[in-house]
């Protein structure tokens, strides 16, 4: 009788760091449904996995992602300041005739885009004085929309508006913790103001997806694919999935781009070229600004981030 009690103590005193079983050696998917029996709960489960695989398999790629996202979104202005270089003399001729410019206004007007849209371009690609990059390229939206009659231009407007987004996405991934000046007085930290440039980048962004929607002819195709692509414009503006709703629209724009905007199928003297080229290259900048949120995430004022405290 003594001798099992002298072998059981051992057993009873030894130390177990994982006393009631929640080790598990298996991979986790990160969530545990309630009640696995649920259809819901199965789809949140599937979801999940899904998640999990597209992370894991993305990590390759993803320190690049927003180099290729800055790359994407200047890119249309970096096309736009070669345009008009190659251009030259037509773009003076239509704006002194067709926009009433006077001689010698059309000559600097032109000559500060290009300087402005190389020069921001340089810095955002090199993540330097990104504000100042930001807010030059924005100028340049603007004036350039009054400068060539396009402000009022639906379609025009639409996809500015998406390319501001792409902007702001920048400013927001460039936002470094900063000093503050004026000790004492109330200012809104960088990590606010970064929250709410992403609020405006993500709503900002879906504004050519819409535009997509409004134009063309329809089809069994086209409605299935609006109706997806509302459904993730809108997952993407209140934040919820925003990295995958994000990245389907990378992969929907992508592909329109090529088959819409094809303009190397052009001849070089047809006039739509130039239109379909404009359009190539501005869709490219959209899909750098989607690139960046699936790199940084929704930020801080979103429906993924509120479920973090749940």
């Amino acid at each position: 009788m003594s001798s099992r009690i002298s072998i059981a103590r051992p057993q009873t005193n030894q130390y177990n760091p994982d006393p009631h079983g929640f080790g598990n050696s298996r991979p986790s998917s990160g969530y545990r449904a309630a009640n696995p029996d649920d259809p819901i709960e199965k789809i949140r489960a599937y979801s999940k996995q899904i998640e999990d695989y597209i992370e894991i398999y993305s990590q390759p790629l993803k320190p690049h992602l927003p180099a290729i996202g800055r790359f994407l979104i200047v890119v249309t202005f970096l096309e736009d300041a070669l345009r008009i270089v190659t251009q030259w003399s037509d773009q003076i001729w239509y704006l002194q005739t067709h926009r009433r410019f006077p001689w010698g206004i059309s000559h600097i007007f032109l000559l500060l885009n290009v300087l402005v849209m190389l020069g921001g371009s340089a810095a955002v690609i090199l993540k330097r004085y990104s504000e100042h990059a930001v807010a030059g390229l924005l100028g340049v939206v603007v004036i350039q929309g009054f400068g060539y009659g396009l402000i009022f231009d639906m379609n025009f407007f639409l996809r500015n508006l998406s390319v501001i987004g792409g902007l702001f996405m920048v400013f927001s991934d460039s936002m470094v913790s900063r000093k503050n000046v004026f000790a004492g007085l109330p200012q809104i930290s960088d990590q606010d103001r970064k929250k709410y440039f992403l609020l405006a980048g993500r709503v900002l962004l879906i504004f050519l997806f819409l535009g997509f929607i409004l134009q063309g002819e329809w089809g069994i195709g086209r409605i299935l694919v609006s109706l997806i692509g509302i459904a993730a414009c809108v997952m993407v503006a209140v934040g919820f999935k925003a990295k995958w709703s994000a990245a389907f629209l990378v992969t929907v724009l992508s592909v329109f781009n090529v088959f819409a905007n094809n303009w190397w199928a052009v001849h070089s003297a047809h006039p739509s070229r130039d239109f379909l080229k404009y359009d190539f290259f501005q869709t490219l900048s959209i899909v750098g600004g989607l690139i960046l949120l699936v790199n940084m995430g929704p930020g801080g004022l979103s429906v993924d981030e509120k479920k973090k405290t749940y």
